[in-house]
């Protein structure tokens, strides 16, 4: 089959890799349908992981039931279905509490498993003809036959739940007044839940004016902090008052106002300043060891600089860690069905599969207009 192979820093290629077979008889082969391109698949595209040369990229994926395994009872050949990048056994502990993004079973000596992903288990990624996917009853979301809501649907792999996710970790409610860092595909979707969530304002931070204008198109209040300090900025909207909550979609690469060099404690330390005394910060943003450039050598580490003495003044709390998508994707599947959700309109690009390397390359560059790219093999 196809698949888009990394070979290094800043290059993908797409080539012929075996077929993936069923390996347990809780397994079941995909033939994916739509594979999409994530913001942390360029974590890995730009070199800055431990991922070696030949992983199979891929996380947001969905497609139609080629084959099951015997011990498969719910899934047969045909079904259309969309998996959560969390690859979760459903019988762990933490899987059995709703922690399906750190399961105990699937990659043993680190909690949480994942598609196509550095240190997440041995999972073959999407971004191919075929996909595995084990405790497939489990893991893999039954969709209507068709292909109605195809893009609206992929979203559910990762970014609307993710978007989500940092609504509910900032437990955000109906009249609240939220800023939400970052506009790219995963903030978007925060901002979008708050909305759907009946939040009364939302002001979405970022510096790309395709990103913004689609946040003022939704009904978000976008914050170009190119123009100045986003905290100043919301502070006059606001005449002097901050917000309810804050949610960080940046994580590890964020860069300070008039500066290009990242800052990685930036949005954190804004976050803090902003948000009324007993509000909550939602941290859905990746934060890891990284190398940028020197900048903060702390930050190689996964160590932070930020004011947690005016955190403990303010008493805010805070909320982090990756999504467990099955959480909320079942009852997000079901507002697009309804009509009353349309993640699609984060979606820039539809290219094929064998575009791969180039669509990677400007989503990167972010040229283009390329906010969300959803691969077609």
């Amino acid at each position: 089959m196809r698949a888009v192979v990394y070979k290094g820093a800043f290059q993908v290629a797409v080539e012929q890799v075996a077929d993936p077979k069923i390996e347990h008889p809780n397994d079941a082969i995909v033939r994916v349908t739509s594979a999409c391109i994530c913001g942390s698949d360029l974590h890995m595209y730009e070199g800055r992981t431990a991922a070696q040369p030949g992983i199979v990229f891929g996380h947001e994926n969905m497609g139609v039931i080629e084959e099951v395994g015997a011990g498969v009872t719910t899934l047969h050949k045909g079904d259309r279905v969309v998996m959560p990048f969390n690859v979760a056994c459903g019988f762990c502990k933490n899987c059995e509490r709703g922690y399906t993004g750190f399961c105990l079973t699937v990659n043993p000596g680190f909690a949480g498993g994942a598609y196509g992903y550095v240190a997440m288990g041995p999972y073959t990624g999407g971004q191919a003809e075929l996909l595995r996917v084990p405790y497939a009853d489990f893991n893999a979301l039954k969709l209507p036959s068709g292909t109605e809501h195809e893009d609206d649907f992929a979203l559910l792999a990762d970014i609307f739940p993710t978007g989500y996710h940092g609504a509910e970790l900032a437990q955000v409610a109906p009249g609240e007044t939220v800023v939400v860092f970052g506009a790219g595909p995963v903030g978007a979707m925060a901002a979008y839940s708050c909305l759907i969530r009946g939040a009364a304002e939302v002001y979405v931070v970022d510096r790309v004016p395709e990103r913004l204008q689609k946040m003022k198109e939704i009904g978000a209040i976008p914050i170009d902090f190119s123009k100045g300090d986003p905290v100043e900025q919301i502070r006059q909207m606001r005449h002097g008052d901050g917000v309810d909550k804050g949610i960080d979609a940046v994580g590890y690469q964020a860069i300070e106002p008039g500066k290009t060099s990242e800052a990685p404690s930036a949005v954190l330390d804004a976050l803090i300043q902003i948000v009324n005394p007993t509000g909550m910060l939602g941290i859905p943003g990746l934060y890891v060891p990284s190398d940028p450039g020197g900048v903060d050598p702390h930050a190689r580490e996964g160590r932070l600089l930020i004011p947690f003495g005016k955190l403990f003044e303010k008493g805010l709390s805070l909320g982090t860690g990756q999504c467990n998508v099955k959480r909320y994707n079942r009852h997000l599947r079901d507002l697009i069905i309804a009509g009353r959700a349309k993640p699609s309109f984060i979606v820039s690009h539809e290219v094929p599969l064998n575009d791969a390397p180039t669509a990677y390359e400007k989503f990167d560059k972010r040229i283009e207009g390329y906010t969300k790219v959803i691969l077609k093999p």
